[in-house]
């Protein structure tokens, strides 16, 4: 796709120092910077979208179990015989 756009002479100029400082021409320059702030946002809005499915998900049981298992799992897997999640803590602290 082909954009004609009309820029001032000032951004005109920044523009051009700035790509021949990288080695690039200036279209070359204006395609990745509209690329690097286009695509980004692109990525945090579907990386969001999917986070807010897994929030609105009705999965308590399965999220119960889960936390159960990474915490057996954590106390299990140590060097030191103190268990990190005690069970009289459970309830009170997490």
């Amino acid at each position: 796709m082909t954009i004609t756009l009309n820029v001032p002479p000032e951004i005109e100029r920044q523009l051009d120092r700035i790509a021949k400082e990288q080695g690039l021409s200036m279209e070359a320059y204006a395609l990745k910077l509209l690329t690097e702030s286009v695509l980004p946002q692109d990525k945090s809005t579907k990386l969001v979208n999917l986070l807010q499915s897994w929030i609105d998900e009705d999965d308590t049981q399965e999220q119960q179990e889960t936390g159960e298992y990474l915490i057996q799992a954590l106390d299990e897997d140590r060097l030191s015989d103190r268990k990190l999640f005690p069970d009289e803590l459970k309830g009170v602290t997490w």
